[in-house]
Parts: C-alpha cells; structure tokens; sequence
C-alpha cells in the first residue's frame, strides 16, 4: 500500500469521524442525564442512574433532529431519522412514539398501531411518557373510525 493512498485512508476516516460526532445537533440534557449530574454534584452517587451510553446519547440526538423534521412537517425525513436513531439504540421508545406520531400523519394507521406498541413496551417504565403513548393511541383509535 502506498504511503499517499494511506494518508488518503486516513483522512477519510478522520473526516467521517468528525461528520458523524463534530456536526451531531445539540439536544437538551434528558432527565435522567440531568439526575445523573445532580447527583454527582451532591454526592449521592449510590442513588444516580448510570451516565447514558454513548449509543443512547446519539440515538438521543437523532430523536431530536427527527422530531424538529416532523414539527416542521417531514414526516418521510423524520421516519428515516427515527429509524436510523433505533438501529443505533433499539431500546429508546422515544423513537417507536415518534414513528408512531409520523406514521399516523401520513394516515398510515397500521404502521402508527405497531410502533405506538413498541413505544409503550419501551415506555412502560416512565410514567409521563407513558401517558403520552396512551394520549396517542386513543388518538390512533379516533382516526381509525
């Protein structure tokens, strides 16, 4: 291998390094990140959640840009950013809620059914969001009559 196309090789890689982590979007600090950090600052560290992985702050920031794409009326952009974010985290149900939400604007009640499901298996453990999915699926169920 040469040496140029060695420099090459890793300039690509240190440019899509700096793409995919240098230019991801600010997303505000969830809740349980925030605890996190009280908690440290307190002292109480045997009661603080575990810092989130770098997956789920990525798939954090991706569930931020899909949902400012759906806000400004993307529905397919958002879909494939949710869907990017849960390849990346599988677990975070803020994804399958907001899959759900761009589905059931494109009138897709059969795809808003299934991730409005997925988002309450993966949201059954906190209690605002959901009742969020809740608020949701009797929403599904008025548009599907």
């Amino acid at each position: 291998m040469s040496n140029s196309f060695k420099s090459l090789l890793i300039f690509c890689i240190g440019g899509l390094g700096f793409v995919v982590w240098g230019c991801a979007p600010v997303i505000s600090i969830p809740s349980s990140q925030t605890r996190w950090n009280r908690d440290i600052q307190t002292g109480e560290i045997g009661s603080a959640p575990e810092k989130p992985s770098p997956r789920a702050v990525a798939s954090l920031q991706l569930t931020d840009q899909g949902r400012r794409l759906l806000e400004n009326g993307n529905p397919d952009d958002a879909i494939g950013v949710f869907e990017q974010a849960i390849n990346i985290d599988p677990t975070n149900g803020q994804n399958y809620y907001y899959l759900s939400e761009a589905w059931l604007v494109k009138e897709n009640i059969v795809q808003a059914v299934e991730f409005n499901r997925l988002a309450a298996i993966y949201l059954e453990d906190d209690e605002e969001w959901l009742n969020q999915v809740m608020l949701q699926k009797e929403r599904i169920i008025r548009c599907s009559r």
